[in-house]
């Protein structure tokens, strides 16, 4: 079948489901929507609509990206516009259905926004939300808007359209097309991507392997898994179009099983694809072949690095080699082999689809396009964003991401994952590309933005991300598996309280020689928390090792509970909580926490009404109570 009899199709389709007089209901029901409940609303309204006999059509879609506001419903009746509605439960659905399919009240106090042609009243346009006002929506075009599950609606959208226009011109042009856009690998050190499959593409060797890494394992990170779950053709795309410019004629998805969904997404599009030609031999009567295959990964966070994905490929222990030779002129099986990850293999089918010169109006002179972004930690709105590269620290933080949770003061950002760097507020107005955050000791990474505020322990922020990334070396070069472990044994004393003068000057030293002398990228990254707290939050460090103090009363052996005598109304709830029997006291008695005893779990705090607010954690000095209880009347 030509390309233009599947397009028209699938155009045909798309616009029969537009002009429908059904109603159509979408629910956001990728993981995050999935963890927020959106299975069960999804049942509750199938069996709402099937109750009140309403023919509807009821669709799964992708992540949107505001994962804060999950589960996410639209609804979109015949002559109105599309109507997004968040945080729905299954007790909203029947209301909502009663409410607007039947007696057209769009509800404007549950809808978050609407979409396309039209207003209603009462409620804003969806895209300019604060959170989704400044993205630019190129990775994540498709998702949440179309059925991930079904090849006509990405096919409708433009989708494949790219690589028939790279079909028509040599693999030379596609790279140059390619090189022309600035696309920089998104998947962490940002190498050019064109300069990339030119250097497979003359490799000699008829044999050539095509890889796509998926293997995302940062902590806080799963823009790659969204992006399958709800585009996986865009990905798709972006591999045919990288195998004909590297000439390539099988290819691989390495991604981890913890991604069932996006596994199961990817397994249905391979299929589509074989069904219409997209995929095997002589695709669309090119003359070109090429096939692909899911190698599912065991979560490894060191697969990430090209070189150990490719041993798990081959059915070793991932573990990388020394470079060169490099993965284009030695990879799989000793073959030229092209490593992409799924955000630039997106980004690669949007290029030639619409062209470099469209691609190039976003971003910097250096750092074109877009990044996608995660959002988590200590901020209002969680989710998954994509940005031009080039905007501020603080426009994402503030203006996208809503600023700190619970109005806090921010303390600092980590940016690339746990191997990335941890920037202070001084760093807030730099701008987010490759060679800015380089120049301060992060890394753009995959794509993680973890934010940490006021309450947050610097040194034990920066002692958790090591332990990840201890935990997952490989182990195969001394200076990442002895060194990460020496600079977590240092960290963890000084969150203990045993921390000396001279370990500031050791953990330095150990992070410079781990960055420095490991095999891989991912050793030669770990040290980058320390090196960059050190660098900018070198005055907790201090406080810690000197003063035996947490500023941020975090690390549980430098703090203290007291109960404040002029506060304590001896009504005994701490007392009868504190799971170690650590408090004495009688009713109307002021308690005393016995010090010794006390296993600084904190209950006491917690359980303290706000009104008495008698429990007060300290750390670094000591408060003056009483030896023993005595009357309340006795402490005013």
């Amino acid at each position: 079948m030509k390309f233009e009899e599947i397009q028209n199709r699938a155009e045909a389709e798309w616009e029969a489901l537009e002009h429908s007089e059904k109603p159509r209901i979408l629910v956001g029901a990728a993981t995050c929507g999935r963890s927020a409940g959106a299975l069960n609303v999804l049942q509750t309204i199938n069996e709402e609509l099937a109750r009140r006999s309403i023919d509807a059509i009821v669709m799964q879609v992708g992540c949107i990206g505001l994962c804060y506001l999950e589960p996410l419903v639209d609804i979109i009746k015949p002559g109105y516009p599309r109507i997004c509605y968040s945080s729905i439960t299954p007790e909203i659905v029947p209301e909502l259905i009663e409410d607007y399919l039947i007696k057209d009240n769009p509800r404007p106090d549950l809808a978050l926004g609407t979409m396309g042609d039209g207003e209603v009243e009462g409620i804003p346009k969806f895209f300019d939300l604060p959170m989704l006002k400044a993205q630019v929506r190129i990775v994540l075009r498709h998702c949440g808007t179309i059925d991930p599950e079904d090849i006509n609606h990405y096919i409708a959208q433009g989708g494949y359209s790219g690589f028939a226009r790279a079909m028509e011109m040599s693999p030379e042009e596609v790279i140059e097309e390619i090189k022309k856009s600035g696309l920089r690998g998104r998947g962490g050190a940002g190498f050019p991507t064109g300069l990339k499959w030119e250097f497979c593409h003359k490799s000699p060797g008829s044999e050539k392997y095509l890889v796509c890494n998926a293997d995302e394992g940062d902590p806080g990170a799963f823009m790659n898994r969204s992006v399958l779950e709800g585009d996986p053709h865009a990905v798709l795309e972006g591999m045919l179009i990288a195998a004909h410019a590297i000439e390539a004629t099988h290819g691989y998805i390495y991604c981890r099983a913890e991604y069932p969904l996006a596994l199961k997404r990817l397994d249905i599009a391979l299929a589509k694809m074989r069904e219409y030609g997209l995929l095997g031999e002589n695709i669309l009567g090119s003359g070109f072949d090429f096939d692909l295959e899911i190698k599912e990964g065991a979560g490894a966070f060191v697969c990430g690095e090209e070189t150990a994905l490719m041993a798990s490929i081959e059915g070793k222990r991932g573990m990388p080699r020394p470079r060169p030779p490099f993965p284009a002129q030695s990879g799989i099986w000793g073959k030229p082999t092209n490593i992409n990850n799924v955000e630039t293999l997106a980004t690669a089918a949007a290029i030639l689809q619409k062209g470099a010169d469209w691609y190039t109006q976003y971003g910097t002179e250096r750092s074109k396009g877009t990044k996608t972004f995660a959002l988590a930690g200590k901020i209002k709105r969680t989710g998954l964003i994509e940005v031009p590269l080039g905007i501020t620290l603080r426009d994402i933080i503030y203006d996208i991401g809503g600023g700190i949770a619970d109005d806090k003061q921010f303390k600092a950002v980590q940016t690339g994952g746990p191997s990335g760097g941890c920037l202070s507020a001084e760093h807030l107005d730099l701008p987010v590309d490759y060679e800015t955050l380089a120049r301060v000791g992060s890394i753009m990474g995959s794509g993680g933005m973890i934010v940490a505020d006021e309450d947050t322990c610097i040194v034990d922020f920066a002692r958790f991300f090591l332990t990840f990334t201890q935990a997952e070396s490989c182990g195969k070069c001394v200076p990442c598996r002895v060194g990460t472990r020496q600079m977590l044994n240092i960290l963890e004393r000084i969150t203990r309280g045993g921390g000396e003068e001279e370990d500031i000057d050791k953990l330095q030293s150990l992070a410079e020689t781990i960055r420095d002398g490991s095999l891989c990228a991912l050793g030669g990254t770990a040290p980058n928390p320390v090196l960059t707290t050190l660098r900018y939050f070198r005055n907790e460090y201090e406080a810690h090792i000197k003063e035996k103090r947490c500023p941020a009363l975090v690390c549980k052996e430098l703090v203290s509970y007291y109960i404040l005598p002029d506060k304590c109304q001896g009504c005994m709830i701490c007392l009868r909580n504190c799971p170690v029997g650590a408090i004495k006291g009688d009713k109307r008695m002021v308690h005393i926490i016995d010090q010794d005893k006390c296993t600084k779990c904190g209950t006491c705090l917690s359980v303290c009404p706000p009104r008495f607010g008698a429990v007060s954690k300290v750390s670094g000095e000591e408060i003056e109570v009483p030896e023993e209880p005595i009357p309340v009347a006795s402490s005013k």
